[in-house]
Order: C-alpha cells, then structure tokens, then sequence
C-alpha cells in the first residue's frame, strides 16, 4: 500500500540533521564496529553453549595456537551509538522511530529483512543531508568569508577550494530527488536507481575534486606556513561553534570521503535486497558505476602525486650502467629502501666478518627494478636493473643470527643480459617478507592463495584508522573488513580489503580479528554478491533503464 507523506515532514527531518558529516561518518563507522563485535560474540557463545559443539582438548589446543599466531587485538571497548538529528532526546535515527512510521501500522506487516532494506536506504538518505550541511558551512564559512578572500591570491583560492561549488550543487540536487523519492510513499521503494542515475551522469564533479587533491594539500601546507594571516584567521574560523572544533582540512576532504562511503552504503542495501530481483540489478548497477567514480577518484590522485615523484627519482640516480629511462607514464614507484648485500662468494656464508654485508639501495617499480648505491649528495649510483616480471625471490632457512631475515634475490635477466644472484638483509622479519611479497607478487602466501578466495582464511576488522607510510601499505578506515594473506610475528599484516580487493600491509595493532568461521563466511559471500559478473538479464535492465533516464531528459 502507498502511503504519501507531506514533503514539509521529510524537509523538516532533513532540516533536523545535528551531526556535522566528519561525526556522522566517525559514529557510524564505530557502531558498524560495536555490531559486528555483537554478532561474533553471539555466535561464538552459543557455538560454545550448544550441546554439540563440545571441543576435545586437541581441538582446544589447536584454536589456542591459531589465535596466538595472530597479533593480540586491543581492548574491546562499548562505543557510541549514532544519533543523527539535533534534539538529544530525539530517537529518530532510525527509519522505524520516525512518527509517521510509528503511527501507520507498516511495521506490523513487513518482513524484518525489508525493515533493515528501508533502514539502509533510509541511512543513505540522512548521510547525504549531513553531508550536504558540511558542505555548505564550508562554502559559507570558510569559501565565501570576506576577510579570506582579501588574503588568497584567486589562484591560491581556486586551488585550495576547487570546483566545490560544482559539488555541492550535485549534492542538493541529488538529495532534492531522495527527498522526492521518500515523499512518494512511506515505504522507501528504491533509492540506488538515483543512485545509478547521478553516478554515471553527475559525479565526474567528484573525480575533478579529488584529483586537485595533491596540489590542495601541499597549498594549504605552504599558506599556514607563509601566511601568518592566513594561518591566525584559519584558527579564528576554526573555534567558531558552527564548526564543531573541526579544523578546515577535515572540510576540504570531504568529497572524497563521502563518494567512498556512498559506495559502502549501496553495499549495505545490496546485502539486504533479495536476489534476483529487479532491486539487486538497480543496486549491483549502482555499485558499478560509483566504482568507477571511485576509481577514477583514486587515479587521480595517484597521477599527480606519481609523477612527480618519478622526476624526483630521477634526478637523483647516476647510471654506472647503461641508462634506464625512468619516467613514463605507465610506471610507478611500489616500494623503496635500503637493504644489507652480503659480499663475496656464496662459501663465505659461515664468515663472520664486519664487512660481510655492504649497504645497497633498492627502487622497485611496478615494471623495473633498479639496484643502486647510495653516494654523497644525496644521490644513488645505479649498478643492476631488471625487468620486474623476471624477478624470483627465495627465503633461506634459519642459519643463525647473522644470516637471520637474508633472502635470495634472483635476477633472470639483469642490466647485462645475463642472471645474476643476490643475497639480501633486512632489518627485520618483517622487512624482510613486504621486500619478498613486493618484487614476486604471485608467491603463495600463508593463509590463501592470491588466485582464489574460497578458503576460509582469517579475517579483520579496523578498529583504528591507519593512514599508509609506504607504498607497499594499506590505508585503513574504521570498520574495513581485511582477508589476512599474511603475518609477521613482529606485528604487521598482509590483507586484502573485501569491498575493493586492494591490498597491502598494515599494523597489526590496528585491527581485530573476527573470531566466528561464520562471520567470516557471511562476509565473503557478501563481498562475492557485490562483484558478482554480468548475466544477460542484468544487461537488459541496465539498457531499459538507460533508455528510461534519456525519455526523461
């Protein structure tokens, strides 16, 4: 049954949103969090509570081993739950609490599963109006503040705020035809068709944003250095109430935040749409095309930041052999440092000498290999290359002390036209397994293998966000969930993000493991529904409801 509701009644709700964005998204994200530590710890109790599911102390034995292996997870603590609207008393951050929800009679008559879909669509809606308020007190209280606009130069405003403006005019627009969508019916009947509509037609806005990114940051950077204006007006700003003891960069990143997040937040309505159904063509649909903005997003911004590091790269190499053309636009840097060479033939292993080991400088690119010296001047005298692709890597057996974290480096086919061997250092275990995992991807690693998902490895969740330090890291929001490929004992990780497949190695301390097989399990079919390929039905939806957005225009 269609039941309309007053659009002053879902613009008053809207009007209603207290939480700043940057708060929405911390609460949110700690209780998605809280949820899935509830849900384990459920499971887990009556796994243990059952009369069936009795272990014998050999069973015992072996758990305890597998969860020492793993990195102790921190104290799990109770945490906040979210409320969106500004009455502190007000319990309207659910779907179901609203007036008109309470008084209709529907929840008597859907089926739980379709209370949690209207929940889902119901977030996504509220998210974007508390996202549409940062915004605009960006824009107003920052952007458009007179005294800031005598300080910028409009080249240093243009590239601090971009195209902004363009955003959050796609994001009113956007939120005006949520807000339509809900006025239609009390029952929420579908969002992620809009969704689909503004990702694949309007969000290129987001993708020019995000990919200013790097020059945004280093001109912030620079004016609270140089402009002491700038920096004693930006703290002024920055105290008044409005912004919630919010400092201006976490403003001026929100786009890129909440296009992530909007491609979350269809995951979630997808995991709660039934399947097969015309809902889950609309949402796989809709998830496809955020992806691409995301992606589009994330090249972006790696574009601008990679090749300037390639130029700086560059300068400082010397070629003892014959030059290698560093720069192109194909290639990146993964990971760079120093390691220990040993000297002298392989017999002379056993020595213990000082000048066993010499220092060596490794660049690896995703194609190339460059194996230099570091000399004065803060250069680095390139001896070896190879191509990244004839690159094999070998673990020795533990041979005491002086040869502990030593790996064998094999070059098919080096600078010279011939193989070449080199046995290498690293500071610790855990150097050493990013450098081997780095220069030969497709190792085995422990848990998984990299060509297949169907095992049932470890998994964790963040519980601390985690800003990456090096190019073989992984940067962690609150609340991922992690595939572990592989660990090390002093305390790093090597996972796979489900809901992106990027990976990378992070801290150990950052996360938690999921502890439930079904948990574990729940979430890999997930993560496969979402990425699931094309069949011809879909095709045919999505070519319907492109016709359908043209007939409209």
């Amino acid at each position: 049954m269609i039941h309309p509701i007053p659009a002053d009644s879902w613009r008053n709700l809207i009007e209603q949103i207290g939480l700043l964005y940057q708060e929405y998204r911390d609460k949110s994200t700690l209780q998605e969090i809280e949820t899935r530590r509830q849900q384990d710890a459920e499971i887990q109790a009556n796994a243990h509570s059952s009369p069936g599911s009795e272990e014998t102390p050999e069973e015992e034995e072996e758990d305890e081993e597998d969860e020492e292996e793993l990195a102790s997870p921190p104290e799990r603590r109770a945490l906040p739950q979210i409320c969106l609207l500004s009455n502190p008393h007000s319990q309207f951050n659910l779907w179901q609490d609203l007036p008109e929800i309470q008084s209709s009679g529907v929840l008597e008559i859907l089926q739980p599963e379709e209370i949690k879909l209207q929940e889902a669509m119901f977030e996504l809606v509220t998210s974007e109006a508390s996202y549409y308020k940062s915004l605009s007190l960006l824009v107003s209280h920052f952007m458009e503040n007179e005294r800031l606009k005598k300080i910028l130069h409009p080249s240093e405003a243009h590239i601090l705020f971009s195209n902004v403006l363009d955003v959050m005019a796609v994001s009113e627009r956007f939120l005006l035809e949520l807000e339509r969508r809900m006025e239609e019916n009390i029952v929420i009947s579908d969002v992620c068709d809009i969704v689909y509509d503004y990702a694949a037609n309007h969000f290129s806005v987001y993708i020019t944003y995000v990919s200013n990114q790097t020059y945004q940051e280093r001109t912030y950077k620079q004016l609270l250095q140089e402009k002491a204006a700038f920096r004693e007006l930006i703290a002024q700003l920055e105290l008044d109430p409005k912004c919630r003891g919010l400092p201006l960069s976490s403003f001026l990143i929100l786009p890129f935040q909440r296009i992530t997040r909007l491609k979350l937040l269809v995951q979630n309505i997808l995991k709660r749409v039934e399947e097969r159904s015309e809902r889950e063509c609309t949402a796989l649909d809709a998830h496809r095309e955020l992806e691409l903005v995301v992606k589009a997003c994330n090249e972006g911004v790696r574009k601008m930041s990679r090749t300037e590091q390639m130029i700086s790269i560059q300068k400082k190499m010397e070629f003892k052999i014959k030059s290698v053309p560093i720069i192109s636009h194909s290639r990146w840097l993964l990971k760079q440092g120093e390691l220990q060479q040993m000297s002298g033939p392989k017999t002379s292993r056993t020595l213990r000498t000082k000048k066993l080991f010499r220092e060596i400088y490794l660049f690896l690119f995703n194609d190339l290999l460059v194996i230099c010296r570091q000399i004065p001047g803060d250069k680095y005298q390139v001896f070896d290359s190879a191509p990244r692709g004839l690159l094999r890597v070998e673990e020795l057996e533990d041979q005491g002390q002086t040869l502990a974290n030593v790996f064998i480096l094999r070059l098919l086919e080096n600078a010279d036209d011939r193989e070449a061997t080199y046995m290498l250092k690293a500071s610790s275990q855990s150097e050493m397994k990013r450098w081997m995992t780095s220069l030969a991807p497709n190792r085995r690693t422990k848990f998984v293998s990299f060509t297949s998902r169907l095992l049932d490895c470890p998994q964790v969740q963040c519980v601390h966000p985690y800003v990456a330090q090096q190019p073989d890291e992984l940067t962690l929001e609150l609340a991922d969930i992690l595939n572990i490929l592989d660990k090390t004992e002093d305390g790093w990780i090597f996972g796979e993000r489900l809901h992106d497949q990027e990976r990378g190695w992070f801290p150990s301390n950052m996360t938690e493991e999921i502890l439930n097989p079904k948990i574990r399990s729940q979430n890999l079919k997930e993560c496969f529904r979402v990425h699931k390929m094309d069949d011809p039905q879909r095709s045919q939806n999505k070519d319907r409801r492109k016709l359908g957005s043209r007939n409209r225009q």
